[in-house]
């Protein structure tokens, strides 16, 4: 009988964790969709962070984003590619969220909160690929 409770649980634990890798991912999709429905609108943003060429660093952005999602979502080299969106966060973070340049008030608020939500993605991200490698047995 424990056994048949254990059995049932396995299916309904591996929804949940694909769910939970659907909204950490989240961002990456809607983004990126985002940007396809206003591409003027996503170069305009590659513009505004001094990215040149506007238009490549728009395709490579919306390019990357839907493959490291899909990648972890379907589990094929999901550890790198949750160390990539990691990094790519990262560096997004750093480029877009200065809030410590910003004058203080509201605005300044907005972007350190964002700063730290994107921290939080981050390490949600490597908490991914370290899953990733503990069920492929890899030990160190």
């Amino acid at each position: 009988m424990a056994g048949s409770d254990q059995s049932a649980a396995v299916p309904r634990t591996g929804v949940l964790r694909w769910t939970a890798l659907l909204l950490l991912c989240a961002a990456y999709i809607q983004g990126p969709v985002t940007k396809i429905l206003d591409f003027p609108g996503a170069i305009a943003e590659m513009d505004h962070f001094g990215l040149s060429p506007a238009p490549l660093f728009a395709v490579g952005v919306i390019v990357f984003e839907l493959a490291m999602s899909a990648l972890i979502l379907v589990g094929r080299w999901r550890g790198l590619a949750a160390l990539a969106l990691a990094g790519f966060t990262l560096a997004a973070t750093f480029l877009a969220l200065r809030f410590w340049e910003m004058p203080a008030g509201q605005g300044r608020m907005m972007a350190m909160n964002g700063f730290f939500e994107h921290l939080g993605l981050i390490g949600g991200f490597i908490l991914v690929a370290i899953d990733d490698r503990a069920r492929k047995g890899v030990t160190r």
